[in-house]
């Protein structure tokens, strides 16, 4: 099993920090590992929605599709992939830590399988390494004032 929780405080209100991580069109430009995104459902977000992803990891290119689980605007967002060898669920939840302060947490886990089981532990410390990263990169678009043109 594998269980990353990583946070961040992002010194923007909880609304716009929950407005842009929730838009998968975003999720290039602040996740270091994702190169694409193809929506599979229209928009906009919400319980049912399926997006498709490209990404690297490790080395390797990986293709999934999310579908999204749960979803409260400026709260939480909860989406699933069941296909691939490492089945995840990752949750993004925003807290209002006072006055245009947002704790963003994003957390990924899921249960390897196959061969992958083994590699668990190392892939639970890259996934936190590349979480904090990717926290970074968004906690600095938003405070600079916005996204930059892609």
């Amino acid at each position: 099993m594998v269980d990353v929780t990583t946070g961040m405080m992002i010194g923007v209100p909880r609304e716009r920090v929950a407005e842009y991580a929730s838009d998968p069109d975003n999720a290039p430009d602040w996740y270091q590992n994702i190169d694409s995104v193809r929506w599979e459902t229209p928009g906009p977000l919400s319980v049912g929605s399926s997006v498709a992803f490209e990404a690297a990891f490790l080395g390797r290119r990986l293709s999934y599709t999310y579908q999204v689980v749960e979803f409260r605007p400026a709260e939480k967002l909860v989406m699933r992939t069941a296909q691939g060898p490492f089945p995840m669920q990752t949750t993004y939840e925003w807290t209002e830590a006072g006055s245009h302060r947002t704790l963003m947490t994003l957390r990924n886990n899921g249960e390897p399988a196959g061969f992958s089981r083994f590699l668990a532990p190392f892939v639970g410390f890259m996934m936190k390494r590349a979480n904090r990263k990717d926290l970074a990169r968004i906690k600095s678009i938003l405070e600079s004032g916005g996204p930059t043109e892609r």
